[in-house]
């Protein structure tokens, strides 16, 4: 079994995805082979993504599949990488952004030592970096007044969460079998389904880990992207039904088991229908 299966939605994504796959190949620097790139081409046009994927797989073929789609959106691409997975770990890279070499150094080694034994950790927590590239400015979003460091610890250990500080898709690698086993399967053709992927499988999760470094870099800059203020107002229907498919996948209080996560989720609702 792989360490941890890496997917990485494609979508017209040839002028950057080479960063990214760089980057990610970096965490197996000693040639363990133990990790796995998914890059999933959800039915690129426009440019030669396909092409690329075909070409990296070819040249890593026992760590890099590709996979060709019909257009499904972000959602579709997350839930083909996940069907295809082979890794103990999983973890999701947008094809326009890229991981730091140091800081996954240290992740893969706690990731290593965590499928040694039987009961692994359900989720693991590090920072991620918005990379103004244009302004040439950066900022790191970190957990250290909420996540004792280097520590698996249960929901009833956590702080609070300030409204910055939510678990994003950035931060967060789960476990394969967490997230098969909750059912998680992201609506297609729709955007800010990175919320759906992080909250749902929270009520499963019984053990976390946090590591103050900082892991993802997350590009900035494209005026297409999904944060920038007027596309996020142009997208306010997909937001509600993102927002309503979180709310009717989790009963609150019920299938909640701490009274810290069901604040946080509650916390978490609250953000997104004010957005």
């Amino acid at each position: 079994m792989k360490t941890v299966s890496f997917a990485i939605p494609c979508y017209n994504s040839a002028a950057y995805m080479d960063k990214c796959i760089e980057s990610i190949l970096a965490c197996d620097e000693d040639g363990r082979g133990d990790i796995e790139i998914i890059i999933v081409d959800d039915g690129s046009t426009k440019d030669n993504t396909a092409e690329k994927a075909d070409e990296w797989q070819k040249r890593h073929p026992e760590t890099i599949l590709a996979i060709h789609q019909e257009n499904g959106g972000h959602g579709a691409a997350v839930n083909t990488g996940l069907s295809n997975a082979t890794g103990r770990y999983f973890k999701v890279v947008d094809s326009d952004d890229w991981l730091d070499a140091d800081a996954m150094r240290e992740v893969m080694a706690y990731l290593r030592r965590q499928c040694e034994l039987k009961d692994s950790t359900d989720l693991v927590v590090a920072n991620y970096v918005y990379e103004k590239v244009h302004e040439g400015t950066r900022t790191v979003m970190h957990y250290r007044n909420v996540l004792p460091e280097r520590k698996e610890i249960g929901w009833d250990e956590i702080g609070h969460f300030n409204q910055s500080q939510y678990l994003l898709m950035h931060s967060v690698i789960y476990r394969t079998e967490l997230l098969r086993d909750c059912g998680l399967k992201l609506p297609e053709h729709t955007f800010y389904v990175d919320n759906i992927f992080v909250y749902v499988p929270l009520p499963r999760v019984k053990s976390i880990y946090y590591l103050d470094v900082d892991m993802y870099r997350y590009f900035i800059g494209r005026e297409d992207q999904s944060v920038n203020e007027k596309v996020m107002y142009s997208r306010r229907d997909q937001q509600l039904r993102v927002t309503r498919i979180m709310i009717d996948s989790v009963r609150l209080p019920d299938d909640v088991p701490s009274k810290k996560l069901e604040r946080y989720m509650e916390n978490y609702l609250s953000m997104m229908m004010c957005i």
